[in-house]
């Protein structure tokens, strides 16, 4: 868990600085786009007003707020409306390229246009003898635009990769004393179970002991019987805390060989599972429809998987409307396994549902738990198990379809 969430720190980091630094190069590319742009439209401009052999002065800053642009390389031409050139100014252009720069003009049905070929920004006026043509040779400007693109591209893939060593390094520093207080947390868990246990087995062996008196008074029996009860229920909930820290363990760093990893055929687990709370269905007042396709085979912990599925279904069971059928399905979909539990209740209101997963979480807070027989902890352990095995688990609610719990591996 931890180290999913220092993934998500990098990434949204990452993502945040990648987005401020590409648009702030992105604005400093536009600018110089447009500011190169209107510099082209104030050449291209002066090329149309000025006399067809205007030749521009060094150091001619333009008219008010047109400087620079009378001192680009402006070619005019003067082009009836069959095509002839009139007159053109003194540059020299290659004929061929002028003759398909004037023959696109014509064609266009645009004032003005680009050809990024040839690196020519071109502008027509029309007047008495046909048309006044601007032309600008742009290719420095292309070239000035596309090497600031590139350096722009090689500024922000170096910044990103320094950036991701900085923040990489900075989330391990971050995610220590994180670490620290989970990694103790875990072991306190896993060691206060342990040391539980040895007492809870004493107290449940003399209570046993002691109901076996058949000449135990009433009384005296009904108090022994009582702690021999919560004695059980003590043990249970040991029990499903050293489940959490095992599989709590298991997800820790990717440590999987916390697990009984073993090829088996899911499919068998599953019908039997099913098959198993046939009876407890029937007498909670419902029944189970299995639809399991055969021979899929997963490499898992067969003890562990197979818990997460009868918690699955014994919940289900446990909340069906009276009458109704908890349907169990399982499916090969592509490289993955999908499993589905599904029951007709009544819907779970969205906040119970986002916080379903969390332990000693509890749904139906009328119900107690000698109602329920649990102590929230069995969703909790389900997922515990999914995702110490890399899958998912996930719970939908509506009125409609009822209740459903899907596990993906």
């Amino acid at each position: 868990m931890l180290q999913k969430l220092r993934r998500e720190f990098v990434v949204i980091t990452m993502a945040l600085v990648g987005l401020v630094l590409v648009v702030a190069l992105g604005s400093a590319l536009v600018s110089s786009y447009m500011n190169q742009s209107s510099m082209v439209y104030s050449a291209l401009t002066h090329g149309l007003r000025e006399d067809i052999d205007f030749t521009p002065r060094f150091g001619d800053q333009g008219d008010g707020d047109e400087p620079h642009g009378p001192n680009w390389l402006t070619l005019s031409a003067d082009v009836s409306t069959d095509g002839t050139i009139i007159a053109k100014s003194s540059y020299y252009i290659d004929p061929g390229v002028l003759t398909q720069v004037i023959a696109e003009v014509l064609a266009s049905s645009e004032d003005s246009g680009h050809n990024a070929n040839l690196h020519l920004s071109w502008m027509r006026s029309q007047n008495e003898t046909g048309w006044r043509v601007s032309i600008v040779d742009t290719q420095s400007v292309d070239a000035a635009l596309a090497r600031q693109t590139a350096t722009d591209v090689v500024i922000v893939l170096v910044a990103m990769a320094v950036l991701f060593v900085i923040v990489w390094i900075l989330s391990a520093w971050i995610m220590k004393p994180i670490q620290k207080s989970w990694d103790s947390q875990r072991r306190f868990v896993s060691d206060a179970s342990h040391e539980l246990k040895t007492p809870l087995a004493v107290i449940l062996a003399n209570t046993q002991i002691l109901l076996d008196d058949p000449q135990m008074p009433a009384e005296t029996r009904t108090w022994v019987e009582n702690t021999n009860d919560e004695a059980s229920h003590m043990k249970a909930l040991v029990e499903d805390l050293l489940t959490l820290a095992h599989t709590d363990e298991a997800q820790a760093d990717g440590a999987k060989h916390v697990l009984a990893l073993e090829d088996f055929d899911l499919s068998e687990v599953v019908d039997e599972c099913a098959i198993e709370f046939d009876g407890v269905a029937y007498e909670r007042g419902c029944s189970i429809e299995s639809d399991i396709e055969p021979n899929i085979h997963i490499q898992a912990d067969r003890t562990q998987i197979a818990r997460a599925v009868r918690t699955l279904v014994d919940n289900a069971t446990k909340y069906a409307t009276k009458g109704t059928a908890v349907s169990v399905r399982l499916k090969k979909a592509d490289k993955r396994v999908v499993l589905t539990v599904n029951n007709a209740s009544a819907p779970m209101d969205p906040d119970d549902l986002e916080h379903i997963f969390d332990r000693f979480y509890r749904s139906d807070k009328a119900r107690s738990r000698e109602e329920t027989g649990g102590f929230g902890l069995g969703l909790a352990i389900c997922k515990g198990i999914v995702d110490a095995h890399g899958g998912s688990i996930t719970a939908t609610s509506t009125a409609e379809e009822g209740t459903t719990f899907t596990i993906t591996l």
